[in-house]
C-alpha cells in the first residue's frame, strides 16, 4: 500500500502509541486524522504537524463515524490505526475476601478494549471499502489493531484485559477472511512492556523492573519501534490475518 498521499485515520492518536504513529505516517507522507478525546493533545498535534484532529470515543458509533467520514474526505482513504486505550478493571477472578471479580468491570473494560476495537474495524472497512482498489493486487487498504502480549500470557488480576485482547488477536483472522474480497487486509500488532510518556515519574521503576526480563534488548520497547512496524504493516501488502508480537522475546510471568 503506497502511504504518501493517501488518508489514514489512527483512534487514540494523542497516546504515547498513537503520537508516535501519527508522527511516523504523517512523515512517510499520510494525510492523518487524529482521532481521541484528548482536546489538548489533538490540537497541538494538529497545529504543529497540520494533521486533522477530531474528538472521537472508540466506543461511540456516532463520534467515530464523523471521524472516519473526515478521513474518507482528506483523500482516498487507506489505512485506519487503532491504538486506543482507556481504563482497564483487575482483580483475581475470586479475590482474598471470597468475592467474585466484579462484573460491571469485566464489561466496562471489554467494552472499551474489544468493542471498540471492533466498532472502528467495522466503520474503517466500510468506508476504506468505498475506495478505488489500486496495485497490481487491487489493493484498498489496511487496518491495524493494537492487541496485547496480554492476549497469551495474561498475569494474575488481568482476566477482564487478557479477555478483551484475546478477542482482538482472535478477531483478526476472520476480519482478514471477511474483508479479502473487498481487498483490504487486517493485522494486529501485540505489544510487550512498552515506556510511554503516560507513566510519568514512574517510568524509571518500570524499566529497572520490566527491563531485565525482557531477552533482548533488555529494555522496554519503545512508542517509535510501534510506530515502525505500522508503517512496515501498513506497506507489506502479504501481511495478513496476522498478531504479530513486538516484546524482545518476553512472555509474561504469572505476576
Amino acid at each position: 500500500m503506497l502511504i504518501e498521499g493517501s488518508s489514514a485515520l489512527v483512534v487514540g492518536g494523542t497516546g504515547g502509541l498513537g503520537e508516535a504513529t501519527v508522527r511516523r505516517l504523517h512523515a512517510a507522507g499520510a494525510r492523518v486524522v487524529v482521532a481521541d478525546l484528548a482536546d489538548d493533545k489533538g490540537k497541538a498535534l494538529q497545529e504543529e504537524l497540520g494533521v486533522r484532529y477530531v474528538r472521537a470515543d472508540a466506543t461511540d458509533e456516532e463520534s467515530l463515524a464523523s471521524a472516519v467520514e473526515v478521513a474518507s474526505q482528506e483523500g482516498e482513504f487507506r489505512a485506519a490505526v487503532d491504538c486506543h486505550g482507556g481504563p482497564a478493571h483487575g482483580g483475581r477472578l475470586v479475590g482474598r475476601d471470597g468475592a467474585p471479580l466484579d462484573l460491571a468491570g469485566f464489561r466496562s473494560t471489554v467494552d472499551v478494549y474489544l468493542t471498540g476495537v471492533f466498532n472502528v474495524m467495522r466503520l474503517a472497512a466500510a468506508a476504506i471499502a468505498r475506495t478505488a482498489p489500486a496495485g497490481e493486487d487491487g489493493e484498498r487498504g489496511v487496518i491495524v489493531t493494537t492487541s496485547s502480549i496480554a492476549a497469551y500470557e495474561g498475569q494474575i488480576g488481568q482476566l477482564p484485559y487478557a479477555a478483551a485482547k484475546g478477542g482482538v488477536s482472535a478477531m483478526t483472522l476472520v476480519a482478514a477472511r471477511d474483508l479479502s474480497p473487498l481487498g483490504i487486509r487486517v493485522v494486529s500488532i501485540a505489544p510487550g512492556t512498552v515506556l510511554t510518556p503516560a507513566y510519568g515519574k514512574a517510568a524509571d521503576q518500570l524499566e529497572a523492573y520490566w527491563g531485565p526480563q525482557v531477552p533482548h534488548p533488555r529494555r522496554m520497547g519503545r512508542p517509535e519501534e510501534f510506530a515502525a512496524l505500522v508503517q512496515h504493516l501498513c506497506e507489506n501488502g502479504y501481511l495478513n490475518g496476522e498478531v504479530v508480537r513486538l516484546d524482545g522475546a518476553l512472555r509474561f510471568p504469572p505476576k
